[in-house]
Parts: C-alpha cells; sequence; structure tokens
C-alpha cells in the first residue's frame, strides 16, 4: 500500500477520469451519504437527473446500485427515496458495526506507517476546524474521511465494504442530527485512536473505535424516540 496515498471510496478523485455513468454514482452516493437528500424526501429520476445535471441513462445505473446498495428504494411512479430508519434499524446497525468498527480499528493500528499517522491526524485536525466554524458538510465529509482511510489502512476489503454500505444507512440520519444539535455537541473519540496509533497500542484502538461509533448512533437513536415515541 502506498502510504498517505489512499483513495477514498466516496469521494470524487478529480485526478482521474472514470467513466461518465460512475462520476454520477459518485456524485449521487456523496449526497447519500451526507445527508443532501433527506430520509424519506421523494426524489424522480428527472428530478434527480436535474440536480446532478446529468443524462437519464447515468442516473438510472446510479439508482440502480444505490437500490442494490439499500441507499434508495423505490416508491412507485418512478419516484424512489432515501430510507427512514427506525428504531429497529438502528439496533441492527449498531450490533454490525459494534464488531466492524471495532475489528477494524485494531487491523488499521497495526498496519498505520507514521506517514499514515500523520494524514489521520491532517484530518482530524480539519474535523476539528469543521466543529469549531459549525460547518455541517465539512464535519460529515472528514468524520467519513477519518473512518474511510482506517478501513482502507485495516486492508480487509470484505469488511471495508460492509462498513462503507452500513455508513450509507445512517448517514442521512446523522446529518438531521448534527443539523439539530450543532457540531459544537458531538463526541469525539478520533483522539483517543490517534494516540493509540501513535503507541501501537491495539486493542485500546478497537475500544476507542467501538465507543465512537456507539455515542453517535446512540444520538440517532434517541433523535428516533423523540420524532416517533411510539417507536
Amino acid at each position: 500500500m502506498e502510504d498517505g496515498a489512499r483513495k477514498m471510496n466516496t469521494l470524487v478523485d478529480a485526478s482521474v477520469n472514470p467513466p461518465a455513468h460512475e462520476v454520477i454514482y459518485r456524485k449521487l452516493r456523496e449526497q447519500i451519504l451526507f445527508g443532501e437528500i433527506a430520509p424519506g424526501q421523494a426524489l424522480t429520476i428527472q428530478g434527480l437527473a436535474d440536480r446532478l445535471n446529468a443524462g437519464m441513462t447515468p442516473v438510472r445505473e446510479a439508482i440502480r446500485r444505490l437500490t442494490a446498495e439499500g441507499a434508495l428504494v423505490f416508491q412507485g411512479n418512478r419516484r424512489v427515496c432515501v430510507p427512514q430508519l427506525t428504531a429497529e434499524n438502528i439496533s441492527e446497525i449498531i450490533y454490525a458495526r459494534q464488531w466492524l468498527e471495532s475489528h477494524l480499528g485494531l487491523r488499521a493500528t497495526e498496519r498505520a506507517s507514521p506517514a499514515d499517522l500523520v494524514q489521520l491526524t491532517e484530518i482530524d485536525s480539519a474535523l476539528d476546524r469543521a466543529i469549531s466554524a459549525g460547518d455541517l458538510r465539512a464535519y460529515l465529509e472528514n468524520n467519513y474521511r477519518f473512518h474511510a482511510m482506517l478501513y482502507d489502512l485495516a486492508s480487509a476489503p470484505i469488511l471495508a465494504e460492509m462498513a462503507e454500505r452500513l455508513w450509507l444507512r445512517f448517514g442521512p440520519s446523522l446529518r438531521v442530527v448534527i443539523g439539530r444539535i450543532g457540531t459544537q455537541n458531538l463526541p469525539d473519540k478520533h483522539k483517543d485512536m490517534l494516540h493509540c496509533i501513535r503507541t501501537g497500542d491495539s486493542e485500546g484502538a478497537a475500544k476507542a473505535m467501538r465507543e465512537d461509533m456507539l455515542q453517535g448512533m446512540e444520538q440517532i437513536r434517541e433523535m428516533l424516540d423523540l420524532d416517533h415515541p411510539e417507536n
């Protein structure tokens, strides 16, 4: 692996020229991942084409792929939407992420180089600046980048893909939560994770990743409980 030169799966890389349908897929995936399309918001294929400034064919292909990944669901009448999470959904995601985040964090710590630590620290610093500035989009992007780089470092592509797909499920709801509570009230276990990488404490890293995940997911659960007390 090349130190400090890994490409996040979702964020569009301007240094390469992927096919048009791949560009549209990534753009739509980002908008879902970072909550620009709200859970439950109905969208037509034509509306998405206009939104993405794209033709119908690549948009249909992007919708097909994202539906297969669980990021979109069909509503009929050529409409799709980002699915709204239920309390049961959150419980399932927490159950899956507890092991995935812990194990990927442990593996990443065992494999991270000094250059990787520098890059992770830079991402975390950008995250801190976003929190201080109340920049919601920058917070979401850098928080994702931090975790995505750890997944990449872990060298466990099947597990990383599972973790990435779960982000598509809860990312839109995370945007709603942070929009309500503000960036200043967000938990941050990333410093603990960086310390564990610096000292080679893989078990501590697994614990930090698990705690970081649980705090964020519990905030989403609390939001759902407030919005749907019958659940």
